[in-house]
């Protein structure tokens, strides 16, 4: 089939389209991936296929959340690292003052009748939305028994053994660039979409494309500097033990490894959490209902914890200062290395169409994501639907096994999903009630 020719977007265009994004980017990363590429693709033709399925191949190598880190590239692409900066900003600022809002309302009105029924019946919608990524991810990448290995793997080592996930990060992708030279058939599961046939484009002609090590070193200076500044200000300001301290450099090296998004990184999260007593069992579950029901990336989750931390240990400070600091310093330690990953690698990836080298490593990372989200899947399952011993919660099971069914099979959205899960959960409690 011919590819459509291209058209320049116009900066003004481009604002208003990531504007508009930052508040319809629901459904996760595949729905949010899916938004761009009708849009920008097959609708603006501001990018073409091959050049988009290339950047996108980029960004599920990259520590974070890809949906962010693709817009950030194609912004960049389109209008140098002005278009990039918009594009990132916005795809997360609408999310970010929504989670806040709710983030309130969750600890200063959660224990109402009516705020926490709707809460638990979010706990249905998401333990069957976890459900419904290992499927999907499960059915990308577990195509031999080498996948499957590496995915009971991950899950024996952070379900029995409690292995830190960096670690099983690490070792997945170790595996998959021993394993790619030795039986490549068995690693080359992801295969990049321009190395599946047919001929590529010319190499990018822009001047912004073409790598430079002065512009490099350049980005990694300020980048850094954007990073760690606020964070070691906060340090100076309430000293280094305090909670939002703590919370920056956590949030730091949670951005370096959350691999897989939101599911896989959220078991790393939830143990840090509950190993500060940042938050209560059962509250990162909480976390990802609210997040699944904002635009953005679901790893916005991470501010609902940030908010929580330091609300539960404001240490000197007004609790809601706290909070609200709380918040923005692990919004900002978890998405400001977004820019840095797509301003340094992006010219280098440029240059690098076709190139299948490093997928045995993607391949093998994939599967190991996928046990990690089985084990958070079956964690959640457990605390929320045999929260005494083996007394089950019969109604939360139906519920995710309903949510389940009509996500997988009817390919109903997540939106719908949630939203009836919440009133579900609305009307079993108020009936429980007697209301």
């Amino acid at each position: 089939m011919e590819e459509l020719q291209t058209r320049k977007a116009t900066f003004s265009e481009a604002f208003r389209f990531w504007v508009k994004l930052g508040f319809i980017s629901f459904g996760g990363p595949t729905g949010q991936i899916a938004i761009m590429h009708t849009e920008l693709v097959e609708k603006k033709r501001w990018i073409n296929e091959p050049r988009f399925l290339h950047a996108l191949n980029y960004c599920m190598f990259l520590p974070g959340p890809e949906a962010q880190q693709l817009a950030i590239y194609i912004g960049w692409l389109l209008h140098r690292t002005t278009g990039g900066i918009v594009a990132g900003a916005f795809f997360v600022l609408p999310s970010i003052f929504l989670m806040w809002m709710l983030s309130y309302i969750y600890v200063e009105y959660g224990n109402v009748t009516f705020i926490s029924s709707i809460f638990y019946g979010l706990k249905g919608a998401v333990t069957a939305i976890i459900a419904v990524a290992v499927l999907r991810i499960g059915k990308r990448v577990l195509k031999n028994e080498a996948m499957w290995l590496i995915a009971a793997g991950a899950f024996v080592a952070i379900f029995f053994f409690e292995v830190p996930f960096p670690l099983i990060v690490l070792s997945a992708a170790v595996m998959g660039l021993v394993g790619g030279k030795i039986l490549p058939q068995k690693f080359l599961v992801v295969v990049p979409p321009s190395s599946a046939g047919g001929s590529l484009e010319p190499l990018p002609t822009e001047e912004h494309t073409k790598p430079s090590w002065r512009r490099a070193f350049k980005v990694l200076i300020v980048c850094l500097a954007l990073w760690w500044l606020p964070i070691l200000l906060i340090g100076l300001r309430v000293g280094w033990n305090h909670t939002l301290f703590r919370e920056g450099v956590f949030f730091s090296k949670a951005a370096m490894v959350t691999f897989g998004g939101a599911y896989a990184v959220l078991p790393y999260v939830a143990q840090q959490a509950e190993n500060d007593h940042w938050l209560e069992p059962g509250q990162m579950m909480d976390g990802l209902g609210l997040a699944e029901t904002t635009p953005g990336p679901l790893i916005m989750v991470v501010q609902f914890v940030g908010f929580l931390a330091a609300w539960n240990q404001p240490q000197g400070l007004p609790t809601l200062t706290a909070a609200t600091l709380g918040a923005l310093i692990s919004t900002w330690a978890t998405f400001l290395p977004c820019f840095l990953w797509i301003f340094l690698g992006a010219p280098h990836i440029e240059q690098m169409r076709g190139n299948t080298k490093l997928t045995s490593s993607l391949s093998a990372v994939t599967a190991a994501i996928v046990g990690v989200v089985l084990n958070l899947a079956v964690s959640f399952a457990s605390h929320s639907m045999f929260p005494v011993g083996w007394n089950v919660d019969w109604f939360l099971l139906s519920l995710s096994v309903a949510g389940f069914i009509v996500m997988a099979v009817w390919k109903l959205d997540i939106i719908p999903v949630v939203l009836l899960s919440a009133m579900f959960g609305l009307w079993y409690r108020l009936i429980q009630e007697g209301i």
